[in-house]
């Protein structure tokens, strides 16, 4: 799956600096990258910090400044690491473009716009974007390796969960139109696109009671659409469950896989033993001694 894949390393920078600085990015089997990762996990949950209390107005008159450079600080780190990236992989257009380089993008970006947009008169923009830095916090989950797990299996299931949102807007339209048609706009039901958001409403259940149903006809239709919201609010989850627990049971085979080593029957050639054997599963020959590590 290209989304979430992991970036191939330049072929013209196997040796060397770049060499150096994929392995510290882009692995989590050694000290330094382990660090690396430590690092921004802090620098992810501290930015995040700053914009949530740079929204309080008496913190904010407070430490105004304070949170001016910590913002900044945090912006250069972010950018090196994003450009670091890209100098270290085979396709940066590809990386630039994936999920994972469009997040990080947005880690960057509202504060170098925001420089761009002085004025009082772009004000309100200039706050979205600050607002817009909390993005951050979706960098977490390069961090966390079951994540990985958890997007895989949410890419296998799309189709499915679409056809699924197909035949929920499908209900929605219908049941829109003949409440559109039973209530009219005297009770609330003023045009369809908004006969379909009551419909959206009373199929998930949260019933907000802002349009309401006053005949006897618009209440049938009313329970049964709510009985029909029950029966499928549980699909897409079912659908997901099934496919995190197949990327679940893969993920532990080919952990078994790894777990084996390589070693071959001078016999019979069979690989794929467990560390601790001591005679071939297949022939029962004795294997050779495990080298050492």
């Amino acid at each position: 799956m290209r989304l979430f894949s992991t970036p191939q390393l330049n072929p013209a920078s196997e040796t060397g600096w770049r060499r150096r600085w994929f392995d510290i990015i882009y692995r989590r089997d050694t000290r330094p990258s382990r660090n690396f990762d430590l690092l921004l996990v802090y620098a992810i949950v501290a930015s995040v910090l700053v914009v949530m209390l740079d929204s309080v107005q008496h913190i904010h008159a407070a430490w105004a400044s304070w949170f001016y450079v910590a913002e900044w600080g945090f912006t250069l780190l972010f950018s090196a690491e994003y450009a670091l990236r890209l100098l270290v992989v085979r396709r940066p257009l590809r990386y630039a473009l994936s999920i994972w380089g469009i997040i990080d993008l947005l880690a960057i970006l509202p504060t170098y716009l925001s420089l761009l947009l002085p004025g009082a008169q772009t004000l309100l923009v200039v706050r979205a974007l600050r607002i817009l830095r909390v993005f951050r916090i979706l960098k977490l989950t390069r961090y966390i390796e079951e994540s990985g797990i958890l997007m895989q299996a949410l890419w296998r299931s799309r189709r499915k969960i679409l056809l699924f949102l197909s035949l929920v807007i499908t209900i929605a339209i219908v049941a829109g139109s003949l409440m559109y048609v039973i209530e009219g706009p005297s009770h609330g039901f003023s045009n369809i696109p908004a006969s379909m958001y009551w419909a959206v409403v009373t199929m998930a259940t949260v019933g907000f009671g802002d349009i309401v149903p006053q005949t006897t006809l618009g209440r049938f239709v009313t329970s049964a659409l709510i009985l029909i919201g029950y029966s499928i609010i549980a699909v897409p989850t079912g659908i997901y469950t099934a496919e995190l627990a197949n990327g679940m049971r893969q993920a532990e085979a080919a952990a078994g896989r790894r777990r084996r080593d390589d070693r071959g029957c001078v016999v019979c050639g069979y690989e794929g033993h467990e560390p601790a054997a001591r005679y071939c599963n297949r022939c029962g020959h004795e294997l050779p001694e495990p080298l050492e590590p």
